[in-house]
């Protein structure tokens, strides 16, 4: 008998072969490994804010540790938590959610993964308007289902109720929309974001509106959110937030959803088998960010807006570069079209010339399904920016342009 033991080589599934590596996840470890060489990094790569966790809702995590509120809850969380959610949104928007259409979850993501995970089938086309988050297709190719891209770069990235009505086929189960917009910073004004839900509502297509940047819209735009549409249009989408952004709670993975009951019960099912309950802590902490004071979240937007208002107008300076004003989010999304004429052949090659020559990190446009375009985060200090820009402008004229 032979001692010899077999190993069956490892082969991942065909839908799971099929996405790709978070692209900003590769970022992020790409800055980590230079860091932790010693360079002399400006990472305006990551999507994270760069204030602390305000200290209220950190106290409140400490306290939840020394009560021993550190077992399971409820799978789709606490009602206490819950109630805090639906008042805090009741409170900004004059919303009307019960209990039973809120599920909670372990961050933003988890609450889109599930949506998804509930609705769609094999076959089935999913719409998303580009640029997009990155997460969105892979998402949608987890469960087999088709993303089928909107391009609004003609539009100046602002998606239309008449691109989604052109773009719905007899396979569109669902429509995906971010807004505020990640990566570009648009903002859909509220009267076309409820044509875009009636055209799709008409057309039996569901919807999901990830408001993981409600909180950062930039005066004179305002913050909107789909919980405000007339009931029998509320009715057709699924709201996914997220304390990630607006309470520097990235770490913490608080998400939650808000939605028709029996979606939302289904998601339900599906988090029970996967993740349970988000963590016990987490949820104490976000009960209190979403019941307590608002300074925090006043002072981040205030000093996210005076961060944008240097920063474009300086990367309008720096020939070959072009970037409208975002009018949300944390995120400038130059054109940098004119550069790749000079010896780079697409964004992520730019981006890694900005990455080995300045020492900058930043995103190339290719992963948000916007060739010709960078991604800069300016979640971070105005003077890391305000650094990062000089480098990038001193690498630019080095180019041949």
């Amino acid at each position: 008998m032979s001692n010899k033991t077999s190993k069956r080589s490892f082969v991942e599934s065909r839908h799971v072969a099929s996405m790709e590596v978070s692209s900003t996840l590769l970022v992020l470890m790409e800055a980590e490994r230079l860091r932790a060489a010693g360079a002399d990094l400006v990472d305006l790569g990551a999507g994270e804010p760069d204030f602390p966790t305000p200290p209220n809702v950190k106290l409140a995590g400490e306290r939840a540790i020394e009560e021993n509120f550190t077992r399971y809850t409820a799978t789709g969380g606490t009602a206490q938590l819950k109630r805090a959610i639906i008042e805090m949104m009741e409170r900004g928007f004059g919303t009307g959610y019960k209990p039973s259409e809120l599920l909670v979850t372990a961050g933003g993501k988890q609450a889109l993964f599930n949506a998804m995970a509930a609705l769609l089938n094999p076959g089935d086309e999913v719409l998303i308007p580009a640029p997009y988050w990155v997460t969105f297709p892979e998402i949608a190719k987890f469960f087999r289902a088709v993303p089928i891209f909107i391009d609004t770069e003609q539009e100046s990235f602002l998606l239309s109720a008449e691109m989604v009505r052109s773009s719905i086929t007899p396979r569109t189960k669902l429509l995906i929309l971010n807004s505020p917009n990640n990566p570009s910073g648009r903002i859909i004004p509220p009267t076309e974001f409820r044509r875009i839900v009636e055209i799709a509502a008409e057309n039996e297509v569901m919807v999901i509106s990830d408001e993981c940047y409600l909180q950062f819209a930039y005066p004179p735009a305002r913050p909107f959110t789909a919980g405000q549409l007339p009931p029998e249009l509320r009715a057709n989408v699924m709201v996914c937030g997220s304390f990630s952004k607006s309470y520097a709670m990235t770490g913490w993975r608080i998400g939650f959803a808000l939605g028709r009951e029996d979606w939302i019960q289904a998601m339900l099912k599906v988090q029970s088998h996967s993740t349970s309950n988000a963590a016990s802590i987490s949820q104490r902490a976000a009960e209190e960010a979403a019941k307590g004071q608002q300074e925090s979240l006043k002072y981040m937007l205030e000093e996210y807006r005076k961060r944008r208002d240097w920063l474009i107008p300086a990367l309008n300076r720096i020939p070959g570069i072009e970037c409208q004003t975002p009018e949300g989010a944390f995120y400038a999304f130059p054109n940098v079209k004119r550069l790749l004429n000079a010896g780079v052949s697409d964004s992520a090659a730019f981006a890694k010339l900005l990455l080995d020559r300045a020492l900058v990190v930043v995103t190339a446009g290719s992963a948000f399904g916007a060739e010709g375009y960078i991604r800069m985060s300016y979640a971070n200090s105005l003077d890391a920016i305000q650094r990062g820009v000089s480098r990038i402008a001193e690498a630019v004229e080095k180019m041949n342009l």
